[in-house]
């Protein structure tokens, strides 16, 4: 199985879906750089920093993504996450710190060979039919013609463009194009994808069967580095994330941790008054009130039991008491909300 890449730096993919059968001390930064367990990290940046003059786009950026995870990099619009990536890839030399693709620069050949890329923002040569374009990326990525001709109908087929590998690309929709990115992503069988907004222009069928094809990947080995808005998606597929704002990790680690971080309590009442809001102050936060129900934010989920029979007791008729976890975008909204007001 050949992993050989284009030599070609330029930021295109390199090639839907239908799946088949602060400054770390030296030695923070050895581990983030190596490891855990001994194994060399799909991804591992440490203190990474990058200038573009007076403007910093990263202040340092420490990360560590192993081999097989799907990890999910989150953050608004001028968060960093482009520098990042191009960082990742080797189109964008660091100010500061240092990046390693499976233990090597991103600028090596060897690293880069195993890496997989689809950009937010691409063009393709409308003049080509799909299968020329997927033929081209795999002769620059030094596939022989057996393996191409074998490689990109089965590639046509999981991405969903059976049947239209003979069509010329200026007719495709845009959903087809994105479908098409995906396939040059996949191309050459990497180690490593980068996806960014991977599902932006894909219908809901299209981007449920995106969710399949990176739980296959995952499956058989490959990591996904998945970059998207859409964090229904990412909180669907993704085991840890990343969420940076100005060019800093606010939060990271595993989405059950991150939405386990605040307990919240969900509260149906007959009613909703002022001493019903006072009652549940002294067990807690009042997060939000809609109509009879309440939202409150507790310390641990154990006040339950107590805080139903006090309601009771108040006369108030309790409908429902249950426990609500966090969704990924409202973590989001309020952790980049914090950086934004701090």
């Amino acid at each position: 199985m050949s992993r050989r890449a284009s030599a070609d730096p330029s930021p295109r993919p390199v090639s839907g879906l239908r799946p088949p059968p602060a400054g770390p001390s030296s030695a923070e930064h050895e581990g983030a750089i190596a490891g855990t367990g001994g194994s060399v990290p799909a991804i591992a940046t440490s203190g990474l920093r990058k200038a573009f003059g007076p403007r910093v786009a990263l202040h340092d950026l420490t990360l560590t993504v192993q081999p097989g995870e799907v990890f999910g990099f989150l953050g608004p619009n001028g968060a960093g996450k482009t520098t990042a990536m191009k960082i990742l890839l080797g189109l964008v030399r660091p100010s500061g710190g240092e990046a390693r693709i499976f233990g090597r620069s991103p600028a090596e050949p060897a690293a880069r060979r195993r890496v997989g890329y689809l950009p937010e923002h691409f063009r393709f040569q409308e003049w080509a039919t799909g299968a020329e374009l997927l033929d081209f990326h795999g002769r620059l990525s030094g596939l022989g013609a057996g393996e191409r001709a074998e490689r990109i109908p089965e590639l046509l087929e999981r991405v969903g463009l059976a049947g239209r590998g003979d069509e010329r690309v200026r007719r495709y929709s845009k959903g087809m194009t994105q479908r098409l990115g995906i396939a040059l992503a996949l191309l050459h069988r990497p180690d490593l994808v980068l996806l960014d907004e991977p599902t932006s222009a894909l219908d809901p069928v299209g981007r449920r069967e995106v969710r399949e094809l990176v739980r296959e990947l995952a499956a058989g080995g490959v990591t996904v580095f998945l970059n998207s808005h859409l964090l229904t998606e990412v909180e669907a597929v993704c085991h840890r994330v990343a969420i940076v704002n100005q060019g800093r990790v606010v939060a990271s680690g595993p989405l059950d941790d991150l939405a386990g971080a605040v307990a919240q309590l969900r509260v149906l009442l007959d009613r909703v008054d002022r001493e019903l809001l006072a009652l549940l102050g002294r067990h807690g936060q009042v997060v939000r009130a809609e109509g009879t129900a309440v939202t409150l934010a507790v310390d641990t989920l154990d006040v339950a039991p107590d805080l139903a029979r006090q309601l009771i007791s108040a006369g108030y008729r309790l409908y429902g008491l249950v426990p609500v976890q966090q969704s990924l975008e409202d973590i989001f909204v309020d952790l980049v909300g914090e950086v934004r007001e701090g």
